[in-house]
């Protein structure tokens, strides 16, 4: 892994993405407006806003997928400019939208992200058998995916994306539509990914996943209000972490903001 430049000016060999003065403009509309973070090597990094902050537009141009208008980035040590395809090919991704094909089975599914991502013919039967085996999906391995619960299109998308054994996963709102429950046993997983040495940039909605993460970035109609551990940025707000929660913070700071 090459050296990058962290969020403070300095370089890093710890620094899987790089991000400074990051902007997307869609015609007059700015959908992120110059943000600047980076995200260290097995790092759990959360990316929380409300619905239309600008979380989607950003992991987008992590992955990418978009192009943006201006500002510089770094993902496993490719240019996000120059170099999307590349950084495609080292990431793992899954979409907001669980990124599946609903009249395809899950083993149809699995072949079809192997292809995606060209793992070799050979190890086809090895990463099947380990996506059923493992996320318990055996006894749906021959039904359409549109007839199985979220619970269990949650666990296939996030197979499909670790089938190349990515070292950065993308979530872009992995947990929106499931219950509480599987959003636990989810995040469980994503820390043991996280602690073999996987890095992890999740956006999400849901305030109180904050807490599964080492640091978060707050994004507010696209810009960044806050950045740090979730006690960081409750302290950050003004307020008792030992009192308040992290959605009282995020209340804080983003009505703080109002008519901005």
């Amino acid at each position: 892994m090459g050296l990058m430049m962290n969020s403070s000016g300095k370089v890093s060999n710890s620094d899987v993405i790089f991000v400074r003065d990051l902007k997307k403009e869609f015609g007059k509309f700015v959908a992120v407006d110059r943000i600047s973070f980076s995200v260290k090597r097995g790092e759990i990094f959360g990316f929380l806003g409300s619905n239309g902050s600008g979380k989607s537009t950003t992991i987008r141009m992590l992955c990418g997928i978009l192009t943006p208008t201006s500002g510089f980035g770094m993902v496993a040590n490719h240019n996000i400019h120059k170099e999307p395809e590349k950084i495609k090919k080292a990431i793992g991704y899954m979409s907001q939208k669980f990124s599946l094909y609903e009249d395809l089975t899950p083993v149809e599914n699995i072949r079809f992200y192997l292809g995606i991502y060209m793992v070799p013919i050979n190890y086809w039967e090895e990463r099947i058998e380990w996506v059923l085996d493992f996320f318990g999906l055996k006894e749906a391995c021959n039904r359409p995916v549109r007839e199985l619960p979220p619970g269990w299109h949650q666990r296939l998308a996030l197979g499909c994306a670790l089938l190349h054994k990515p070292k950065i996963l993308f979530l872009d709102e992995p947990t929106s539509g499931v219950d509480l429950i599987t959003r636990r046993h989810f995040w469980n997983f994503i820390g043991d990914l996280a602690q073999k040495g996987v890095t992890i940039f999740a956006t999400t909605h849901y305030m109180d996943e904050a807490y599964f993460c080492k640091r978060i970035a707050l994004i507010d109609k696209g810009e960044i209000i806050a950045m740090g551990s979730p006690s960081f940025i409750i302290r950050d707000a003004g307020l008792d972490p030992d009192k308040a929660t992290f959605e009282d913070a995020f209340i804080k700071l983003v009505s703080g903001r109002a008519g901005k």
